[in-house]
């Protein structure tokens, strides 16, 4: 597969040529107040719908305010205070199987509640674990907290989610985290973008209606934010893509 903007567009053309559109979807991860970074990512993104992941615990009081201006954004619930509570020497997570039920459901309920009154109706329903690592086994929790969609990275290995709770995977991390957290470069950018389009195209992918991106604004770099650049407005210009907003992945 390669990685160039002709081939981005030229797989959005066979897009077209089928009478479909391209939908992507984009969530931003690890918000807590306003920052320059933060600006940046929204000054980027300019009207293309951003789901943005809030740490509900840390959440500041400016940070409702300072998105006044973003009728675009949608806020998600990013656990509750982004704390690892996985055994020494396991993958990171803030919601592994070792905790207690009840712990999770009240960890989960007051993050929303949280949200939604510091957010109101932009605080949507949709939880983003930490690290996107959520044990299956809290799954069925979900719903008592009134939370109806899950956001982790795709994966193939991933439990089916009961029909109660939307998907909305992300499939293109842009940040090399094992790499000096930077940008993971254009051409392994447009690879999998381009991949996970040509996928859907011929019904090859894993679930999900959309190409997920995920970004991180608080370590955005020069390089990462050209690249966000370019694809807003070659999906602006391109009849075959359009980006989703989370209210409507929730009711679909």
């Amino acid at each position: 597969m390669t990685g160039k903007w002709p081939d981005l567009v030229a797989e959005l053309d066979r897009w077209g040529e089928t009478g479909h559109v391209a939908s992507l979807w984009w969530r931003d991860d690890d918000a807590v107040a306003p920052t320059p970074e933060l600006t940046a990512l929204l000054q980027v993104a300019g009207a293309a719908p951003v789901a943005l992941a809030v740490i509900p615990a840390e959440a500041s009081r400016e940070l409702p305010g300072f998105l006044d201006n973003a009728p675009q954004v949608a806020v998600l619930q990013h656990g509750w205070r982004h704390t690892n509570h996985a055994a020494a020497g396991a993958k990171r997570s803030e919601f592994p199987a070792r905790r207690a039920e009840a712990a999770v459901v009240d960890e989960l309920a007051e993050g929303r509640e949280r949200l939604k009154t510091l957010f109101g109706p932009r605080a949507l329903p949709v939880l983003v674990p930490p690290w996107n690592r959520f044990a299956a086994e809290f799954v069925p929790l979900l719903t008592k907290t009134g939370i109806r969609g899950l956001s982790s990275m795709a994966s193939r290995q991933a439990a089916a989610l009961p029909p109660n709770i939307a998907s909305m995977d992300v499939h293109l991390d842009l940040v090399a985290w094992k790499d000096g957290r930077r940008f993971i470069g254009t051409a392994a950018a447009l690879a999998g973008l381009i991949g996970h389009l040509q996928a859907r195209r011929l019904g090859q992918a894993i679930r999900g209606t959309v190409t997920g991106i995920l970004t991180h604004h608080l370590v955005m770099d020069r390089a990462g934010a050209g690249f966000l650049d370019r694809l807003a407005a070659t999906v602006e210009r391109h009849a075959a893509a359009r980006w989703a907003n989370t209210a409507e992945l929730l009711a679909a």
